[in-house]
């Protein structure tokens, strides 16, 4: 089933040594969500925009496995333990905020990475922010990045109202 985590059995004759989940493939979404009697609701609002709301979700770091494919977002199991490297900004009545995601593959390699931000201001200055996260992610470790690609919010949020943009890279087992 796709979005819960399998761990196998590794093949190598020691008893009770479990190799760790990886994820085979991944999508991107993102939401918004504006309320007037909380921050929370605000935020459960831009889960249901983002198609993410019925998944618990676990929060990880950004690598992209070897061998990972992008598919199209796609409705997962309610409940299910869902890994996603998950960015969000909250804010009030009044405020300019932005969240997102960049993600990019290195370039002849497998693998790549992700990186979350979540600002209050826009998404022009969010997608700098993000660029400069990626570049620096792979300068540290001595790669180039093939195209970096975005999926970022932005929500000027109204008077008398929450506000909460969130973006999610999302694994698939």
């Amino acid at each position: 089933m796709e979005g819960t985590a399998q761990v196998a059995e590794k093949p190598s004759g020691k008893e009770g040594t479990k190799v760790l989940p990886v994820p085979k493939k991944f999508f991107v979404t993102s939401g918004k969500g504006i309320n007037t009697v909380s921050e929370l609701n605000a935020f459960d609002l831009a889960l249901m925009d983002a198609g993410i709301d019925q998944q618990n979700l676990v929060t990880v770091s950004s690598i992209l496995p070897n061998g990972i494919k992008q598919v199209s977002r796609r409705p997962l199991p309610r409940g299910a333990i869902t890994h996603c490297v998950l960015a969000q900004q909250r804010g009030g009545e009044g405020e300019m905020i932005s969240a997102g995601i960049a993600y990019a593959f290195i370039k002849d390699q497998d693998g790549g990475f992700v990186a979350e931000g979540h600002i209050h201001g826009t998404q022009k200055s969010l997608k700098e922010f993000l660029k400069w996260r990626m570049e620096e992610m792979a300068e540290l470790r001595n790669v180039e990045l093939a195209t970096i690609y975005y999926k970022t919010e932005e929500l000027s949020i109204p008077m008398d109202n929450y506000g909460v943009c969130v973006a999610a890279c999302v694994f698939l087992f």
